[in-house]
């Protein structure tokens, strides 16, 4: 049997809009398995972002039930949760999430060894991302292409378990991204990590081993005839 890294049953999140309760999500059910990337599309404003919070600990749900780990979420403390985002779960933003203050170098350095990575292999993927270059400039000297490479370096270095990435190629341009994807998912596949991928990039989409529809608050296996 796979292991299941997470699995959600009916979450539901809504936000209030003035009076207006706005339902984000209702009733999201899904599983992820170690070695398994997931992608998840769907409009803007669908609720891909939140769904990604609710998974890494950073909102909290208001309905059904969720297990990261073999571990309910409502046995998680806040604490639980800073942890497991610290060693084995990186989510990857759409901004790169680096630290203003360190050069690319000493921000891979630093994510790894708030993981207790202590021999990482920073230099090895800044160069496998074609960013080696870059090791010693700052975040507001990079390109955006280069600060999500860079926030791509960081993740892979601490060595998680579960990865959820929001367009983690979006701020790529078409030939960077084409040469980038197959190192995202080979490094999936060689460790055997979890992914769950947000994307409005279809070929993003299509490298995963399973594509999920969110719409009206749920998710659907995705059927390319109704997309077309």
């Amino acid at each position: 049997m796979r292991d299941t890294l997470i699995q959600a049953r009916d979450l539901s999140r809504s936000y209030s809009n003035g009076r207006e309760q706005v339902h984000v999500l209702s009733g999201v059910s899904f599983e992820l398995h170690r070695g398994e990337a997931v992608a998840v599309i769907g409009p803007s404003g669908s609720g891909k972002s939140t769904l990604l919070n609710l998974l890494n600990g950073l909102l909290p749900a208001e309905r059904g039930e969720l297990q990261v780990f073999g571990r309910a979420h409502s046995d998680l403390t806040d604490s639980d949760w800073a942890e497991l985002r610290r060693t084995r779960i990186a989510t990857l933003f759409q901004d790169g999430n680096l630290i203003p203050t360190l050069t690319v170098s000493r921000n891979i350095a630093f994510r790894a060894g708030l993981a207790g990575v202590h021999r990482h292999n920073g230099d090895a993927l800044m160069e496998r991302l074609g960013i080696a270059d870059t090791a010693q400039r700052y975040p507001d000297q990079l390109s955006g292409g280069q600060r999500q490479r860079a926030a791509l370096a960081c993740a892979f270095a601490m060595q998680p378990q579960l990865i959820l990435a929001d367009e983690p190629t979006g701020s790529l341009d078409y030939a960077t991204a084409q040469r980038v994807a197959p190192l995202f998912f080979d490094a999936i596949r060689e460790r055997s990590l979890g992914a769950l991928i947000v994307t409005h990039n279809p070929e993003l989409a299509q490298r995963c081993d399973r594509i999920l529809e969110l719409r009206e608050g749920a998710l659907h296996p995705w059927d390319s005839a109704l997309s077309s």
